[in-house]
């Protein structure tokens, strides 16, 4: 059996990924996982400074996943060039930064250093107010997002460069495209979608910032479908995510048109969950006599 996988021109040694704001900076669960075994780490969001991200409380569980308010809190570009990235160097396993920021310089200041510094690949979040636009988000506007790949892309020499698109647009197929066209190597879907929870006692939000974003088995549903939609509408690799917590849920995206998956809320339910999804899909080739894992991507039958 074959579970190599490429995202654009990355190889990975298998599909399976951590989904970023979900694992850390990878050692935070070096204890529970064998970090060796994993396709990609995906860190958590990185800014061009240090971030305190919103008060508590910032989780609140919900039917079928959890609410997270956490603000992106983060430890800033220097500081995870210095202490985090050397950890994760250890390791035989990919590494991927995620990034944000609130202006295109922000954005280009951040993928040169990561670039200089050798990372595998560098996933953007455009789920990010553009400060100088307004607030608008860069992943909800289509020439804002355009602008943004294709800054960053001039800027990265040796890195793959990944979008991670919102889903709170209304074509998914449209930004999917968008990012193509711009220079993205590969794109990632989806990020969390906003909700709201309220303690009907209290009359009060259960988070402090009254909104987050919902995660978990609650969106996998519509996670699959923008996948599916994205997968048809471009050639460049997509990378699945949203509610994936056993090997089941992680080959309906494959079938779906996923290349390779990320893993999110369940590492919070079981911190093993990527490497028992991992063994889930070994069996599932076993049982199907299926050799490579590349060949179940976008083989949805749809009669």
């Amino acid at each position: 059996m074959n579970l190599e996988v490429e995202i654009g021109g990355l190889k990975l040694r298998n599909p399976v990924m951590t989904a970023s704001g979900t694992f850390g900076y990878g050692e935070e669960y070096s204890g529970f996982v064998d970090l060796n075994q994993l396709g990609a780490i995906v860190v958590k969001g990185i800014s061009l400074k240090p971030m305190q991200g919103n008060p508590p409380p910032r989780i609140s569980e919900t039917p079928c996943g959890m609410l997270n308010a956490i603000g992106l809190q983060n430890v800033g570009l220097e500081l995870f060039l210095k202490e985090k990235l050397p950890f994760l160097r250890k390791f035989d396993t990919r590494v991927i930064v995620n990034i944000l920021g609130n202006s295109l310089k922000e954005y280009q200041k951040i993928s040169e250093a990561l670039d200089d510094a050798g990372v595998d690949a560098i996933e953007l979040n455009v789920s990010c107010p553009n400060v100088q636009q307004g607030g608008i988000m860069f992943g909800t506007d289509r020439k804002m997002l355009g602008q943004l790949i294709t800054g960053v892309k001039n800027i990265v020499k040796n890195t793959v460069l990944i979008t991670k698109l919102s889903p709170t647009v209304s074509d998914i197929k449209e930004f999917a495209k968008t990012a193509e066209d711009s220079g993205s190597d590969a794109i990632s879907l989806i990020n969390t979608i906003p909700g709201m929870s309220i303690d009907i006692n209290t009359r009060r939000p259960r988070l402090k910032n009254i909104t987050g974003g919902l995660s978990g088995p609650a969106i996998r549903p519509v996670a699959v479908r923008m996948v599916y939609e994205a997968y048809n509408a471009v050639k460049i690799p997509v990378i699945g995510m949203g509610g994936i917590m056993n090997a089941d849920d992680a080959i309906e995206f494959f079938i779906a048109g996923a290349s390779a998956i990320a893993v999110g809320t369940a590492n919070f339910v079981n911190p093993e969950a990527t490497t028992g999804i991992l063994s889930g899909l070994i069996k599932y080739m076993e049982r199907e006599n299926i050799e490579r894992i590349s060949s179940l991507t976008g083989s949805l039958d749809i009669g």
